[in-house]
C-alpha cells in the first residue's frame, strides 16, 4: 500500500501531482473501441497527457490504465490516480484495488453525485457476467463523502483521499485533471470540447 508517500506529501503540504482518466465520446456498439485520456496536473495546473484505448463494455480498463501510467514518463511523479467513476466506456468496470496495487499509488474513483446502485445493478443484468461486474463495483469499497466530493478509494484512507481531491480541485466537485480529461477527450473526438465536465 502506498500510504507513506502520500501521507508525507500531505503532511509537508507538497504540491500534489495526480492523473485523471476519463473516456472520450464513443459509439454505443458493444465491443467497439473507446478512447480514454489521462491528464496529469500539478495541483490544478496541466502538465501532460496520456491517450489510450479500451473496449466498450469490456474487461480491460484496469490493465489499460495501469499500463498507460506505469509505462509513461509521468509514473514516478504522480502521487495519485483519479478515475471518472468506477466504470469507463459503458460498463468496463475498473478493479480499483487491483489498479492501486498495480501502480502502488492511491486510486480514487470520483463521482459527481451518489450513484444509483439499484439502477446500476439492473443495467448490469444485460451482461452474462453481471455478478462479476457487480462484485467488482462492491469491492471498490464504501462510497465516501468529503465536502462536495463522492468517491471510492483504495491505496490510502478516505480522509487522505478527501484531502487529495480538495488540493487538486479549482472550483466545484470535479478535480481539474478529470475536468480536463473530459474536455480534451470530447475535443479530440468531436472537434470541440463539451459544455459540461
Amino acid at each position: 500500500m502506498a500510504m507513506k508517500p502520500i501521507d508525507e506529501a500531505l503532511r509537508l503540504n507538497k504540491q500534489l501531482r495526480v492523473i485523471g482518466f476519463d473516456d472520450a465520446p464513443f459509439q454505443h456498439k458493444r465491443g467497439s473501441d473507446v478512447n480514454i485520456s489521462g491528464i496529469v496536473c500539478s495541483g490544478t495546473r496541466f502538465e501532460g497527457m496520456l491517450w489510450g484505448q479500451i473496449e466498450k463494455d469490456g474487461h480491460n480498463a484496469t490493465d489499460v490504465i495501469a499500463n498507460l501510467l506505469t509505462e509513461s514518463k509521468f509514473f514516478n511523479q504522480v502521487h495519485a490516480v483519479l478515475t471518472d467513476g468506477i466504470a469507463v466506456g459503458g460498463f468496463n468496470v475498473i478493479d480499483l484495488d487491483a489498479l492501486a496495487q498495480a501502480v502502488n499509488k492511491p486510486c480514487i474513483a470520483v463521482m459527481r453525485k451518489p450513484p444509483n446502485l439499484k439502477a446500476i445493478k439492473n443495467a448490469l443484468e444485460n451482461f452474462a457476467d453481471a455478478e462479476n461486474r457487480w462484485q467488482t463495483i462492491l469491492n471498490a469499497g464504501e462510497i465516501y463523502q468529503h465536502s462536495a466530493f463522492y468517491y471510492q478509494v483504495k491505496g490510502c484512507d478516505s480522509v487522505q483521499a478527501g484531502k487529495i481531491l480538495e488540493r487538486v480541485t479549482d472550483t466545484g466537485n470535479v478535480p481539474e485533471a478529470l475536468r480536463l480529461a473530459h474536455l480534451i477527450g470530447s475535443a479530440v473526438m468531436t472537434g470541440q470540447s463539451s459544455n459540461s465536465a
